[in-house]
């Protein structure tokens, strides 16, 4: 039988399979609210035989967006535009996640197929960034460091966010603690300088992520699920590390996490990364061991078998899959067939079965 298409239940939520579908950034939001392009690209996953599909990004505040582009989650019109959607997932026999995110030191900044590059000033929309220090990131615009009330403002952020999510029928709550936004920004001392209680000690770093946890647990209650994304290491000299990852995953577990989303990097533009068919596998395996916690892989998981050996090998307990949904909506149904394993397929897709 494959562990790829067996089910999983976490909490009160029960997935049918363990191919999922990665939060991915669309750049096509208009005032943070979600348009019709997020309905059909989000439900032919669904369709696609997804067991979860996490929505991309979602900015807890308007200055924590990536770009002015992003979709958001700070007013009552972004989520009634979230609820036909959820839905549409729910229609077709998939969970629905969201990913809740601040940008820190990386909002503000243009999407990848505008003609400029690097932050948006404010003439032009953007607006201040803020991070746990005065540090930019190469390229962008300087951030100001947030004070004790901004960091309570923060946590205040994710807190109305995820009321909003659950308002809005999502099944998932995931927090962006990865690729260089703001709470991995605190988590890593390549950009936390900070002397305070939000800085120094990797207990000191690590606060207000789980400051997060706790008041996102609070907002939501037992029983739903709640994923924390990660970048194991910042795959930099003097950075965060897949050690100090499984200690943090585990501390967010105690907190009221209930599994970690292992990627990597994306907090310096010096990183060094070695790029590979499933390159970040052996950290969530570091993560999941060393933290003796439930984890997903992602980066570079491309063919059903692949997977399937990932879950196989005990590596993780789900696969988080990204540019291979964009290139086939229907990578749940195709690597079902491959493995042989009986899914249930959408009766209008029915022909395609097994002939």
């Amino acid at each position: 039988m494959s562990i790829l298409f067996s089910p999983v239940s976490i909490r009160s939520v029960d997935f049918r399979n363990r191919l999922w579908v990665s939060p991915m950034c669309m750049y096509s939001a208009v005032d943070g609210v979600v348009q019709e392009w997020h309905h059909t690209h989000l439900a032919q996953f669904a369709s696609g035989g997804a067991g979860l599909i996490v929505a991309e990004a979602t900015a807890v505040v308007p200055e924590g967006r990536i770009s002015p582009r992003d979709v958001g989650l700070w007013n009552d019109e972004q989520r009634d535009a979230w609820a036909p959607i959820v839905r549409a997932i729910h229609d077709r026999g998939a969970a629905a996640g969201i990913q809740l995110a601040h940008a820190g030191r990386k909002a503000s900044t243009w999407w990848p197929w505008a003609d400029d590059r690097g932050s948006v000033p404010e003439s032009k929309g953007g607006w201040q960034t803020t991070a746990p220090s005065a540090i930019a990131f190469d390229g962008f615009a300087e951030p100001i460091a947030l004070d004790g009330s901004g960091i309570d403002a923060v946590v205040d952020g994710f807190a109305s966010a995820s009321r909003r999510a659950l308002d809005a029928g999502f099944d998932v709550l995931e927090i962006h603690g990865a690729h260089g936004y703001l709470l991995h920004q605190f988590l890593s001392p390549l950009s936390n300088l900070r002397d305070d209680e939000y800085g120094g000690t990797l207990e000191n770093r690590a606060r207000l992520l789980l400051r997060v946890i706790d008041a996102v647990r609070d907002t939501a209650g037992d029983g739903v699920p709640l994923f924390v994304r990660i970048s194991a290491t910042d795959h930099a000299e003097g950075g965060f590390t897949a050690e100090e990852a499984a200690l943090v995953g585990h501390w967010a577990t105690e907190h009221g996490a209930d599994l970690i989303d292992v990627s990597s990097g994306g907090l310096v533009a010096h990183q060094q990364i070695d790029v590979f068919p499933g390159y970040q596998v052996p950290l969530a395996e570091t993560v999941r061991q060393g933290g003796r916690i439930p984890v997903t892989a992602v980066g570079l998981i491309t063919a059903a078998a692949q997977a399937e050996k990932v879950l196989a090998d005990g590596a993780a307990d789900a696969i988080f899959a990204g540019r291979e949904w964009l290139r086939d909506p229907h990578f749940a149904l195709r690597a079902a067939h491959e493995l042989g394993a009986e899914i249930a397929w959408p009766p209008q897709y029915d022909r395609a079965h097994w002939r």
